[in-house]
């Protein structure tokens, strides 16, 4: 009932003609958990200066913290990859499929949590809860060497998906929380790129790894080196990571109310602790939600080319052990170069999202087509090609970017990222399947779907951009029929409408970056 009730005090401001910068009241349920701080100051009056003041010391201490904790992330999932010439298998126990088994298993625990997570993420306190979870999967990962055949590693595996599947969502609204619309991009994919980073230190690591002889076994190292620095950080982000600009000890008071009105002109508020059922079913009938479902599964299905398979890969192009270790780098930095170029594009000129998306997708469709096409003796133009599928980066980066700068409802927002990570961990299931045992070392199966995969992302990203324009230019129209153009008071309503927890397909001032 009460949801319901928000629900029409939300809407029923937007019909308020009379009064076009006035908003019904709303019931505390529908309120912004910043919504206090919001009220003492007009969004559209804040001095420029002081907000870009603000914004340097937000990307001083939130920027490095995700970035951290996003490479450490991918590192610890990648951990198998390095391992995996090493000897993990003959150390588990691995025969026939169950290597790749161990790449799909992981995200089959990521699945399994998505929605948890999420329910969690909007009940919980959001810094306190990423940070315990990332001390978990640190602990997960430095037990790996316990694990002696597939039953152990297999469920190892599962319980870090489901630790892991925290930080993705977890960011996303994290961005959204911190950065305004037109900022999100740069900064999402400058913690995005760390995939890129974190490849090249797992590569060194790798290769300094090679050349230990005594003590343990080999592939053990990987897991003890990865999982000790997980908990290490884990521990300096409890520690330091704030729960909301609200509660951020790196900001004084006026500060902290200049954080909130910042993000407040994005009409998504910044954060509601409060469930509401009908924000779900929006997002459930919303065409966006399915399209980026699709967008998510068809992207990650090459995936396992770049993560879980690389090492295999280019020992079937015909490299030696530890030269698969440093040949990973010039991929990685090309991930890390195209990552920031699109973020910066994408910050710097307005609705350029898509276009973006679509010039890496179609990269990555060469690339695959090439994968496919080129004679196996051809390994350098196969490793070259393989490098170039590090554009799929692009793609899902800012696939993410659409989630925190185009839905608003925090219900709605959480349930739509968690309906992105499901095609995620579905497109990861599928990918490493794809790489069949009996065709190692070079796996032409798998190469196809590669192709696959991206040819229909890019299709789906044409469809999810003309949808937005689409809706955008519909509104436009509407305004111009009843007069209701975004003038200072319309403005200023959308906002507050946004701080009460209205979606975007509610609140009739909200347009979506393209």
């Amino acid at each position: 009932m009460a949801e319901k009730e928000a629900h029409q005090s939300v809407v029923a401001g937007q019909d308020a003609e009379s009064h076009p910068g006035d908003v019904s009241p709303a019931p505390s349920a529908a309120l912004d958990e910043t919504y206090n701080l919001y009220k003492q100051e007009d969004a559209n009056s804040l001095d420029p200066q002081e907000a870009r003041q603000v914004l340097r010391k937000i990307d001083l201490h939130i920027l490095p913290i995700l970035m951290m904790t996003y490479m450490l992330q991918y590192l610890d999932k990648s951990a198998i990859n390095f391992a995996s010439v090493y000897g993990l298998k003959t150390g588990t126990n691995l025969h026939g499929q169950d290597y790749a088994w161990l790449s799909s298993i992981f995200y089959l625990g990521y699945l399994f949590a998505q929605y948890p997570a999420g329910y969690l993420l909007q009940r919980l306190p959001t810094g306190k809860f990423i940070g315990g979870t990332t001390l978990i999967w640190g602990i997960l990962v430095i037990t790996t060497p316990a694990c002696k055949n597939f039953a152990g590693i297999a469920s190892n595996r599962f319980l870090l998906g489901v630790t892991e599947a925290v930080v993705n969502p977890g960011f996303v609204l994290v961005t959204a929380m911190w950065y305004q619309q037109a900022e999100q991009p740069l900064r999402l994919v400058t913690y995005y790129s760390m995939n890129g980073v974190a490849g090249i230190i797992g590569g060194l690591l790798g290769y300094a790894i090679g050349h230990i002889t005594s003590g343990l076994q080999q592939w053990m190292y990987v897991f003890l080196i990865f999982g000790a620095i997980s908990i290490t950080w884990a521990v300096l982000f409890l520690l330091f990571m704030p729960d909301l600009p609200s509660s951020a000890r790196f900001l004084n008071q006026r500060e902290k109310v200049i954080a909130v009105e910042r993000v407040a002109v994005n009409k998504q508020g910044v954060k509601n602790s409060q469930f509401k059922r009908y924000q779900m079913i929006q997002a459930l009938k919303d065409p966006k939600t399915w399209i980026l479902f699709f967008m998510a599964i068809a992207a990650q299905i090459p995936n396992a080319a770049q993560s879980s398979f690389i090492s295999l890969i280019l020992e079937g192009f015909g490299f030696g052990v530890l030269q698969t270790q440093y040949m990973q780098i010039p991929g990685n930095v090309i991930q890390i170069l195209s990552l920031l170029l699109s973020g910066y594009i994408s910050s710097k000129y307005p609705n350029m999202r898509c276009i973006v998306m679509l010039t890496g997708n179609l990269i990555c469709v060469a690339a695959g087509a090439a994968l496919v096409a080129l004679a196996t003796d051809q390994k350098w133009g196969r490793l070259v090609a393989l490098w170039l599928c590090s554009f799929q980066s692009v793609g899902f980066a800012m696939s993410l970017t659409m989630i925190s700068s185009n839905i608003a409802g925090y219900t709605k927002k959480q349930f739509t990222g968690a309906v992105l990570f499901v095609g995620y961990c579905v497109g990861n299931v599928i990918g490493p399947q794809t790489f069949r045992a009996a065709e190692a070392p070079l796996y032409p199966s798998a190469y196809i779907a590669i192709l696959v995969g991206y040819s229909a992302k890019t299709a789906l990203v044409v469809v999810l951009y003309l949808y937005m324009w689409t809706a955008n230019k519909r509104r436009d129209r509407e305004a111009a029929i009843s007069g209701s153009h975004l003038t200072a008071d319309r403005e200023k309503e959308a906002i507050e409408q946004g701080m009460q927890d209205v979606t975007e397909l509610d609140n009739k001032g909200f347009r979506y970056v393209l």
